[in-house]
């Protein structure tokens, strides 16, 4: 019955997945309602709320617009349930708008495989990158798969590697002047935030750990199915998929050595997730199969979200 609604990509599901969207923000933000006292704290409220809809719907582009899903209205579901297994997010304006402009970068690599304007893609990506770790520095990292699409499709041509120096460059002198102006340490927020730590020591309740657990158990699953079905999937979009599960991993690399580790760092793995999961989902089966996965997930991501308010 769930799949079938999602079935079909219509404006109904789409206002569906924004209202349920609004409900789940405002019943983490309900929980400290000083915000309210200010009009800038709800414009600020506001616009993270918007910024959380514009990831969800550049996901969904990038799906379809590429070939990496049907018609339907799975990824954008997705996508708000990975959210719910970790609430906390939902406040965290530095790593929202990190992955919101790694989402920008993306969409561009993704695309690169059209080869229509290849060196703007190229640079484009590399500069959403550059910007996204100025939030979170080690988002940097997602360099290494503009390097890997330069292998993939435009290799031959010695400019394009370096192009990500130019994008680093402009940024650089930016920020650079921004922080002149706005008399802001940015060498110092750098030296502060470029620190590697592997400990996993961070979980402050039960739940979180629970939460990840599940996560961790979740993400497996749909990666394995991914690896499985991709000798299936048409060879055009080869290159594709296989840049939407370097994503995937090198997430866990980020996790994995950020100095501030917490759950809210698995934000970028919801992209690439919810496009496997669509995928996994999109596959010729039986539907009680469909609904048993989409049941267990809706059932496990609500518990997340409500065992940690």
């Amino acid at each position: 019955m769930i799949t079938s609604v999602f079935k079909k990509s219509t404006p109904l599901n789409l206002i569906l997945v924004v209202i349920l969207m609004l409900v789940f923000f405002f019943i983490y933000q309900f929980q400290d309602l000083s915000w309210t006292n200010s009009v800038v704290s709800i414009l600020k409220k506001a616009g993270l709320f918007l910024i959380l809809l514009g990831s969800i719907f550049i996901t969904n582009f990038i799906a379809k617009k590429n070939g990496l899903s049907k018609d339907s209205s799975y990824t954008i579901l997705f996508y708000l349930l990975f959210l719910l297994f970790f609430p906390t997010v939902l406040g965290n304006t530095n790593l929202i708008l990190s992955n919101f402009f790694i989402l920008l970068a993306l969409r561009r690599l993704i695309s690169l495989q059209s080869l229509k304007s290849s060196k703007e893609k190229i640079f484009d990506a590399s500069l959403w990158i550059f910007v996204a770790s100025l939030f979170h520095f080690w988002s940097i990292l997602y360099l290494v798969l503009v390097f890997i699409s330069i292998i993939f499709h435009v290799a031959r041509d010695y400019r394009n590697w370096f192009l990500p120096f130019i994008a680093f460059f402009a940024v650089g002198i930016i920020s650079i002047g921004v922080s002149l102006i706005f008399d802001k340490d940015i060498l110092g927020y750098i030296t502060e935030n470029a620190v590697l730590n592997f400990n996993i020591d961070y979980f402050t309740n039960t739940y979180q750990n629970i939460a990840f657990s599940i996560y961790l158990t979740v993400g497996l699953f749909f990666v394995v199915s991914m690896f499985a079905s991709l000798s299936s999937k048409p060879l055009l979009l080869h290159s594709s998929f296989k840049k939407i599960i370097t994503s995937f991993f090198i997430v866990i690399l980020i996790f994995a050595i950020s100095s501030n580790k917490s759950n809210d760092l698995l934000i970028y793995t919801m992209a690439p997730l919810a496009i496997m999961a669509t995928s996994h989902i999109e596959v010729k089966q039986l539907q009680l199969k469909q609904e048993l996965v989409l049941g267990v997930l809706i059932l496990c991501s609500l518990f997340a979200f409500f065992a940690q308010l």
